[in-house]
């Protein structure tokens, strides 16, 4: 009988800025997804009001993908 091995996939978080998107890192996988998001709105203040898509499973990572509001209208 096979044994059933579970793992814990790192999250990757991605931005797009200016056209380009962003790989962050995940500064400590125990922190929920928006003290995440609010670490990183120091550096990047767009994420202030910025949502929240996924986590989609992608090489073994969960990505998920930080998206501004700004310039949308609506």
């Amino acid at each position: 009988m096979k044994m059933l091995q579970t793992t814990v996939m790192p999250r990757v978080f991605l931005m797009r800025d200016k056209e380009n998107d962003i790989s962050l890192a995940d500064p400590d996988p125990r922190w929920s997804v928006d003290a995440v998001m609010q670490f990183y709105a120091h550096s990047y203040p767009i994420l202030t009001t910025a949502t929240l898509s996924g986590p989609e499973i992608h090489n073994d990572t969960l990505r998920y993908r930080f998206e501004s509001t700004m310039g949308t209208k609506g």
